[in-house]
């Protein structure tokens, strides 16, 4: 079950028509979203906030996949410090990737 679709709220931001008010609650959805998920799915090159929810993720211990379409995950040049701690895993390639990384996972974690 998808706890939260960022993609409801994007466009106001992106277009600069949320007030301080839309912030604080998108805010909070994103937050409770993040604390009530089973496995968190990073999309990289990441949005302002999504290092928070990164972060949010890593403290609950949480299940966390960072996804980057390209393998550029790998390059410390550009790549963060933080999307090497064992806990996370990495994911490159198309999004059906990423898909069948988490499925493949949860449908093992049944199996035992």
């Amino acid at each position: 079950m998808n706890t939260y679709d960022w993609t409801d709220d994007a466009v106001s931001i992106d277009m600069n028509s949320s007030t301080l008010d839309d912030l604080c609650r998108i805010g909070q959805r994103e937050r409770d979203a993040v604390m009530g998920a089973d496995v968190v799915v990073v999309l990289l090159p990441a949005g302002k906030s999504t290092h928070v929810e990164l972060g949010l993720a890593i403290a609950r211990h949480k299940r966390t996949i960072l996804y980057s379409p390209a393998e550029t995950i790998n390059n410390p040049a550009v790549t963060s410090m933080f999307y090497y701690l064992p806990e996370l895993e990495t994911c490159w390639g198309t999004l059906d990737d990423v898909v069948d990384q988490v499925v493949g996972r949860e449908a093992a974690d049944t199996l035992v």
